[in-house]
């Protein structure tokens, strides 16, 4: 797969700004029908909590809260489907269920809810993935991202801020390695603009290469053969001029 595959498409920004638009309404319909949807959310090790798993993620305990998730989950989201387009499906749904099951195993026992988890799936596995791959464009996307958002790490950790759930973050995060190593990519390579790129490359029949001896010297090729013509005489001289003469005309004698 060469640098192609990187495509642009409509759904590089629908996709993100439908399920962002999607939390927003949750939460604005929450607000203003007064409807209290925190049974939704995760709560450790209950059967009441089990829904949860499906269902925190699309729910914000303020504005402050859905504000701070928006952002970052439009723009990793983003560049997921531009740059992983065939695995993005999966791994934002299961990015999800796999986070918030590790929530329900492993939570304290309260609420939790929110997309930070979500987010840090996406943030591991968009790291983590071009590391892997080798391939410089999707090294470069981990390295902005690592310096876009490398402060997130620290809230993977216990006892940093107690309203946040670190679980959830730690959930995301480790669920986003596992897809990095599960889920196959294509095989990205540079498109080969140059012969000597070539693997089948052979530089003792490449006319530059032949420019230089066996220790790298540049040295002057042959001069070429003079190419012969039947039935015409070779000439060493560089230029060749032919002349033709034409007879002067007589003179009417005069009368």
């Amino acid at each position: 797969m060469n640098e192609n595959y990187f495509k642009y498409t409509p759904s590089v920004i629908l996709f993100p700004l439908l399920f962002t638009g999607f939390l927003w309404l949750v939460f604005f319909v929450e607000d203003w029908f007064n409807f209290d949807l925190h049974f939704l959310a995760i709560l450790p090790r209950s059967v009441q909590g089990l829904p949860g798993i499906f269902t925190s993620a699309f729910l914000h305990g303020s504005l402050s809260h859905i504000a701070n998730n928006s952002v970052p989950l439009f723009v990793l989201m983003a560049a997921l489907i531009y740059f992983y387009r065939e695995v993005s499906l999966k791994v934002v749904f299961l990015g999800i269920l796999f986070s918030g099951a590790f929530t329900w195993i492993f939570g304290r026992q309260d609420y939790h809810l929110g997309a930070s988890g979500l987010i840090y799936v996406l943030f591991s596995f968009i790291f983590f993935k071009g590391i892997f791959t080798k391939y410089y464009r999707l090294v470069a996307l981990s390295l902005a991202v690592i310096l876009s958002y490398g402060g997130m790490i620290w809230y993977v950790f216990p006892g940093v801020e107690e309203q946040i759930s670190w679980e959830g973050h730690l959930g995301g995060f480790l669920a986003g390695l596992v897809f990095a190593f599960v889920f196959k990519t294509p095989e990205y390579k540079e498109m080969l603009k140059y012969d000597w790129q070539k693997p089948d490359f052979n530089p003792k029949e490449d006319a530059f290469m032949k420019r230089f001896d066996e220790n790298g010297n540049f040295v002057n090729p042959p001069p070429p053969e003079p190419e012969i013509l039947d039935d015409e005489p070779v000439s060493t001289d560089p230029f060749r001029v032919i002349y033709t003469f034409v007879p002067k005309a007589k003179e009417d004698s005069e009368t």
